[in-house]
C-alpha cells in the first residue's frame, strides 16, 4: 500500500552550537544539530515519530467503533 506524501516547510536557524530547525506547519516539531544535515535528519525523524504516535493513538481511540475514514486534502497558498 502506498503511503501519502505530505510536504511541509522546514526552517533552519544558525545557532551558537550548530543549527535549530522547525516545521512551520507543525507546532512543536523542532530539532537541532551541529550541522544543518544533522538538524535536517533529526527534524525528519521527529516529524515521522509524531505522525506515527498520533496515528497509533487514533487507532486506539477508535478501536471497535463504527467510523468513516477518508482521505482529506487542503490547498495552501505557497510559502512566502
Amino acid at each position: 500500500m502506498d503511503h501519502p506524501v505530505i510536504s511541509f516547510t522546514a526552517v533552519y536557524l544558525r545557532a551558537k552550537h550548530g543549527y535549530v530547525g522547525f516545521i512551520e506547519e507543525l507546532p512543536g516539531v523542532n530539532s537541532h544539530g551541529q550541522t544543518i544535515e544533522e538538524a535536517r535528519a533529526n527534524l525528519q525523524y521527529q516529524a515521522t515519530m509524531i505522525f506515527d504516535l498520533e496515528r497509533t493513538q487514533a487507532q486506539e481511540l477508535l478501536a471497535g467503533k463504527d467510523v468513516v475514514r477518508e482521505g482529506f486534502a487542503i490547498h495552501l497558498a505557497p510559502a512566502a
